[in-house]
């Protein structure tokens, strides 16, 4: 079990309930980029109960579902490389809500320290990927050891990305 302030979470597979609720989220712009599109939410759906996809719900007792974790190839941008198969790369989402109010680090943390107590293989690097504009989100990880490694552009419409890696 998880101690410290990651404690306060807890991690579950995803639920249709839970992915249901995900797909509802709409985060502002900038940040609009992450909402689920709503023409496509039973296809989203399938894909956050997809057990292949490692997606969590993540729960507080206070706040009930505050976020979501994704572990392996779902939290992969086409374009990006890839090539590392040490690493294990991390997606996660916090509710529109609790953005921007200083809980990112403790939920990532959480989240790293889930991935190794509990994903088998144990992984021995951390990578994720996100949009180049989201400094807020870089800053986060940057705080918490995540080091640039690679900047691209996805094909589908030329948005940039960054990838980042921390040794687990």
């Amino acid at each position: 079990m998880t101690e410290g302030p990651a404690a306060r979470f807890a991690f579950a597979p995803m639920t249709a309930p839970d992915a249901r609720a995900v797909v509802a989220w709409r985060y502002e712009e900038p940040y609009a980029l992450y909402n689920a599109d709503p023409v496509q939410s039973d296809e989203t759906v399938r894909a956050l109960l997809d057990p292949r996809n490692r997606y969590y719900a993540v729960r507080t007792a206070e706040d009930g579902l505050v976020g979501t974790f994704c572990f392996g190839l779902d939290a992969r941008v086409p374009g990006g490389d890839y090539d590392d198969a040490d690493a294990l790369d991390i997606g996660l989402g916090l509710r529109p809500d609790l953005t921007g109010r200083g809980l990112g680090k403790v939920f990532l943390l959480a989240g790293l320290a889930f991935a190794r107590e509990q994903l088998v293989p144990t992984p021995t690097r951390f990578r994720l990927t996100v949009a180049a504009f989201n400094r807020r989100a870089i800053r986060l990880y940057e705080r918490a050891g995540f080091r640039p490694t690679h900047l691209f552009v996805r094909p589908s419409d030329e948005r940039e990305f960054l990838q980042l890696m921390r040794p687990a």
